[in-house]
């Protein structure tokens, strides 16, 4: 049994090498021995694309206003590894950590020697994050974000009250397709029997696909633009906006999370709360949902690291959002000389994101960093047709430089990875501290 923070994550983490086994089979029989304590839980599960992240973060907003103790689970983490299983934003302790991973430790050994295998690391993590919600530190509510799809997801062994499918694009083909209606048909399979089903999805072969699936599962299906509607106010600092749907009409809520997308995210949010406050009796007053709306924010989502010269962070990783982040640049700082630093993985459809990416950018300069599957700079460099553009292996280096030779009228954008965002944004951290 573990004792130290240090095995536990050594143990987790050497399980990397098992990959990615999908089907929850190995979930459910570790469940069954665990006597099922998924199935005590009252639960939010958030799929998608793009945008699960900041919809959850607005979710656990609202809720943690409204006095509830609200479990999330998500991934990648930005700042640290105990930050995807957490309540009312706080990581889970080394401590509950180690004691969950001691919880379901027999169980995962017992799976070794059957023709289920090993469980994944991913896999691990979900049956940590339920032991703790269940067990350690009991919550009103948890929000699971899906790791990767939706079917086939580990996280997809819980009976949610409310599903959220945000929206689908073209990103993990290798594992759910090379369609739209395949990758739709992935993202779908949270869809649960008789569970109503929210979307922002607006790809018309997606959107028939999730409606298509919500009627073999008699499942109510909420549409944004048909049932839940935003009208957008724009604004300085902060985004401004009215929502309405079939059950409510907030006026001029405001968010720091910018972009026309997070406006979006959020109303897919408000339409989840508005559903479980009339059919499960999960009360919210308004003040809840103005407060956990203004006060939502988001690591590595059009962050500002620095005001001079403006450095912004964003994980923008795959077409649709690098669309979304190339609009809020747009819609913010449009007379501005847009400075990239990009980097990003071998496996992400790189020369479509590239084509958003220059649009806006007036000097782009690729490089890469410490990660297996970093795509190195002369690659990316070489799917682009920008006339201002650069290569750079040291990132430290080139943003360094770029710093340094910004003007007051520069913005820099770094941006292409999850896993690049969160390298940089803890060596700034560091620096701080330094």
């Amino acid at each position: 049994m573990f004792k130290t923070i240090e095995e536990t994550m050594n143990w987790i983490h050497q399980l990397l090498p098992h990959g990615i086994k999908p089907g929850t089979m190995r979930m459910e029989r570790v469940l069954e021995r665990l006597n099922h304590p998924e199935r005590s839980l009252r639960t939010i599960h958030v799929g998608g694309t793009n945008g699960k992240g900041s919809t959850v973060s607005f979710l656990r907003n609202i809720y943690q206003k409204a006095g509830f103790d609200v479990g999330t689970f998500t991934s990648p983490y930005i700042t640290s590894f105990n930050e995807r299983i957490s309540v009312n934003g706080e990581g889970i302790s080394d401590e509950d950590l180690i004691k969950a991973a001691n919880i379901i430790y027999p169980y995962v050994k017992e799976l070794e020697g059957t023709d289920l295998g090993t469980p994944t690391e991913f896999e691990v993590v979900t049956l940590i994050g339920i032991v703790y919600f269940a067990k350690i530190n009991f919550c009103d509510l948890v929000i699971f974000e899906v790791g990767l799809g939706g079917r086939l997801d580990s996280t997809n062994v819980i009976a949610p009250l409310v599903s959220i499918i945000t929206n689908v694009g073209m990103d993990h083909m290798q594992y759910l397709g090379n369609s739209i209606q395949e990758i739709a048909r992935e993202k779908a399979g949270i869809i649960k029997s008789g569970t109503a089903v929210i979307t922002a999805s607006d790809h018309p072969d997606a959107l028939k696909v999730i409606q298509e699936t919500s009627e073999e599962k008699h499942a109510k299906l909420y549409v944004f633009g048909q049932s839940f509607h935003i009208t957008d106010h724009g604004g300085d600092d902060e985004e401004c906006f009215d929502f309405s749907s079939v059950f409510s009409h907030y006026s001029n809520l405001t968010t720091k999370m910018k972009g026309f997308h997070q406006l979006i995210n959020a109303a897919t949010a408000l339409m989840a709360v508005d559903y479980l406050k009339t059919y499960f009796a999960l009360h919210v007053e308004e003040e809840h949902v103005i407060q956990g709306i203004k006060e939502t924010h988001w690591p590595g989502r059009f962050e500002i690291l620095t005001a001079d010269p403006l450095v912004i962070l964003d994980g923008a990783h795959n077409p649709e959002g690098m669309h979304a982040l190339a609009e809020t640049v747009e819609r913010y700082y449009k007379d501005r000389t847009i400075k990239v630093l990009f980097a990003s993985l071998t496996d992400k459809k790189n020369e479509a994101m590239l084509e958003e990416v220059e649009k806006i950018a007036d000097e782009l300069t690729f490089t890469s960093f410490d990660f297996p599957r970093a795509a190195k700079a002369d690659e990316l460099y070489g799917y682009s047709n920008h006339p201002h553009k650069i290569q750079a292996d040291d990132w430290q280096h080139a943003l360094a430089g770029m710093k340094r030779d910004a003007d007051e009228n520069d913005v820099i954008l770094v941006t292409g990875s999850l896993y690049f965002i969160t390298e940089v944004r803890q060596s700034f951290n560091l620096n701080k501290h330094q």
